[in-house]
């Protein structure tokens, strides 16, 4: 039975992690670094750039338009036929070939400049909108951020309780499966008590098995956000705060939610963009002006050679040159599109209609969810305080268990019960004040206040 506990515990090792610590860090710290190497937040800056070139384009509409075209050509020719006799229609005996060259060149600038069009000015207001709504979005992104690697976080200490939970409970069982073996020995208990603990210790390792894939896992996710793996983190000090939401009124926070939360506030400004989109399409009934101008010059120089039946090749110089301008005053009135525009109206409504939909049901969700993390965070307050208090107590009943094993009024599954509880209770502990940061967390996410003085608050709650 030595050598299978042995066995067993090998299998053990090959769990256990073998990358190398790069010293202990925060909360703070893993943040920081998630900040620079977080794939998400760095698609989400890039789109918040991308976004900000909405407002130029939109403005490039309304503003002159500006063009220089220029050329060049050359051209050679060569008729070996000899020229018509145009008094008689028989070829000319004087003329027996020609040759042609001809090089030109022209230049032209184009201005042009919507003096009236309505649609135009409404999408650049539009634009205005579309940024903020950017720059919400990017704040939403930072505030994600923040969440979730305070959840990472936190879910590799409440692994690493567990490993640590998992492991205690299976030395524990170990010393008590060879204090039964010994016992056994000398006769004083039953083969089946052995076996019973023996079973135990299977049990407490294949526990710490799954314990130590769960840490691996949650470490990967971790890794994931900051990009390199991280095996020392801070945890909790002992005198772990349990601080109270403040103001300590729930309509409070609803009220700030409501008005501050950034996917609310998203959502509103998506409302207004496709009321202007309802504008904008309205606007393809109304007439447009505009102005346009062309300035330009040309030139061009021709020279034929007539080649002549006496040899002689007597040559014709031509040139040619002009210069002009023209402007353009436009003015057009959409009668029938054959129902197209009528269908993209009745479209933009309907959409706007949609986004009101969806403004309401984000509000709702923002409320509930604030009501949640509110309670969350007094409900995790009291099971922080009552797990506490059942860590203690099993700790109590395991030593009564034991010392009642000793003189034989409590058999070895009693004691492995007490165990079991006991590690369960101290699981539970561990994770309930993680679950309380995440709560407070998630109820400054809810009123859209989450920032990064909240992190460090909850990362001066860890050692």
């Amino acid at each position: 039975m030595i050598y299978r506990m042995k066995l067993l515990t090998l299998v053990v090792s090959l769990f256990v992690l073998t990358k190398s610590a790069t010293g202990q860090e925060s909360l703070i710290e893993i943040y920081q670094r998630a900040l620079q190497n977080d794939p998400v937040i760095r698609e989400a800056e890039a789109n918040y750039l991308a976004m900000l070139e909405v407002k130029p384009q939109a403005r490039s509409a309304v503003l002159p338009s500006l063009t220089l075209s220029a050329g060049a050509s050359i051209g050679d020719s060569t008729n070996p036929n000899p020229a018509t006799n145009f008094m008689t229609g028989e070829p000319s005996r004087v003329v027996v070939s020609s040759e042609s060259r001809r090089d030109s060149s022209d230049w032209s600038v184009a201005l042009t400049q919507t003096l009236y069009n309505r649609g135009q000015f409404i999408a650049l207001r539009q634009a205005d909108k579309q940024v903020a709504r950017a720059e919400v979005g990017y704040q939403l992104a930072k505030q994600d951020l923040l969440l979730r690697v305070s959840e990472t976080y936190f879910n590799v200490l409440a692994a690493e309780d567990t490993v640590a939970s998992e492991q205690a409970a299976r030395e524990a069982i170990r010393r008590q499966l060879e204090q039964a073996e010994q016992r056994f020995e000398v006769g004083l208990i039953a083969i089946t008590d052995v076996q019973e603990t023996q079973a135990g210790f299977d049990q407490a390792v294949a526990a710490e098995i799954s314990a130590q894939r769960l840490l691996a896992t949650s470490r990967e996710f971790l890794r994931e956000i900051i990009g390199s793996h991280v095996t020392d983190l801070a945890g909790p000090k002992e005198d772990f705060p349990l601080i109270s939401p403040n103001p300590a009124d729930q309509e409070a926070w609803v009220r700030t939610a409501l008005d501050q939360n950034l996917t609310l506030i998203s959502s509103r400004i998506g409302t207004e963009i496709t009321q202007d989109s309802i504008e904008i399409e309205r606007s393809t009934r109304l007439p447009t002006l505009r102005l346009s101008g062309n300035f330009g010059e040309s030139q061009s120089e021709s020279i034929r050679i007539n080649n002549l039946a006496s040899g002689l090749s007597p040559r014709t110089f031509s040139e040619f040159g002009s210069e002009g301008y023209s402007f353009n005053l436009s003015f057009s009135v959409p009668i029938y599109s054959g129902g197209f525009n009528a269908s993209r109206i009745q479209q933009s409504v309907y959409q706007h209609r949609a986004a009101l939909e969806g403004l309401e049901r984000i509000a709702r969700q923002t409320e509930r969810l604030t009501r949640d993390a509110y309670l969350g965070v007094l409900s995790e307050i009291s099971r922080v305080r009552a797990l506490r208090q059942a860590v203690k107590s099993s700790e109590t009943a395991l030593r009564a268990t034991e010392a009642g094993f000793e003189v034989g009024t409590r058999t070895t599954v009693d004691v492995l019960a007490s165990q079991n509880n006991l590690r369960r209770a101290q699981t539970n502990f561990a994770r309930s004040r993680y679950d309380y940061a995440l709560e407070v967390l998630n109820l400054k996410y809810a009123a859209g206040s989450l920032a990064v003085q909240d992190l460090e608050l909850v990362n001066e709650w860890l050692e």
